[in-house]
């Protein structure tokens, strides 16, 4: 999914020139086609994030003419993924490892697979987006035979270096897997959102009970975009 440099640059609240310095100095994920910068949804999701900017609410929303199941929030998506405290791992392998062995995979599914193209988006940048919290997913979402979108949230036993935007090393992971492109952009948006939302960090910074942080999560409102004449798609 494209964007271009206007659509991008309304998405990010931002000129365009500031599109282009943030490409040039900060790293902002831009594909040039025909001498024309082109950008994907879930890289400019993941940029913002990572750095902190504020985005439109447009990003938001639930994707148009989705079916329930690809518009699900957060807090079923966690229900659904698990919440687990006292994850072991001794580095940054180790933790994907188990965060993916605890994810409620159909057992036919290949999770040393999952755990190889999960490594391989980790080469491509690191998913820790400071303050001690990672997300791991792919970048090019994969569909996944699995009934519902799910988030699982993993609390690390002892930290690990994850090479996060802020050096600062992970004790929290919350592993998104869904079963189609437009609900994992979906449930990264809300997950981005939400770790903005004081309650919604306050109960992930203290590892809260599980019913606390899937009420928190329950709770967190992202804004809706109103549809506008010249709005964005």
């Amino acid at each position: 999914m494209e964007l271009d440099t206007q659509t991008a640059a309304a998405l990010l609240g931002v000129p365009e020139n500031t599109v282009y310095r943030w490409i040039r100095e900060q790293g902002l994920p831009a594909h040039a086609v025909d001498e024309q910068y082109h950008f994907n949804r879930a890289e400019l999701l993941e940029w913002a994030t990572a750095q902190g900017v504020r985005v439109s609410p447009a990003l938001f929303a639930p994707p148009a003419n989705s079916s329930s199941s690809a518009a699900t929030g957060l807090a079923a998506a966690l229900a659904t993924g698990g919440i687990h405290y006292g994850v072991a791992a001794a580095d940054k392998q180790a933790a994907l490892a188990a965060a993916i062995l605890r994810l409620p995979l159909p057992d036919d599914m290949d999770r040393e697979l999952l755990l190889d193209i999960i490594l391989a988006r980790e080469s491509l940048g690191s998913t820790g987006v400071g303050d001690g919290i990672a997300i791991p997913h792919v970048r090019n979402p994969i569909v996944m035979q699995i009934p519902r979108p799910l988030v699982t949230l993993c609390f690390l036993e002892t930290p690990v270096a994850f090479d996060a935007v802020d050096g600062q090393p992970v004790h929290t992971l919350f592993t998104i897997i869904c079963p189609a492109i437009k609900s994992h952009l979906h449930l990264l948006s809300c997950l981005a959102y939400a770790l903005r939302h004081p309650p919604f960090a306050d109960v992930i910074r203290r590892r809260a009970p599980q019913a606390e942080i899937l009420a928190a999560a329950a709770a967190v409102q992202p804004p809706v975009a109103r549809p506008q004449e010249g709005s964005l798609p």
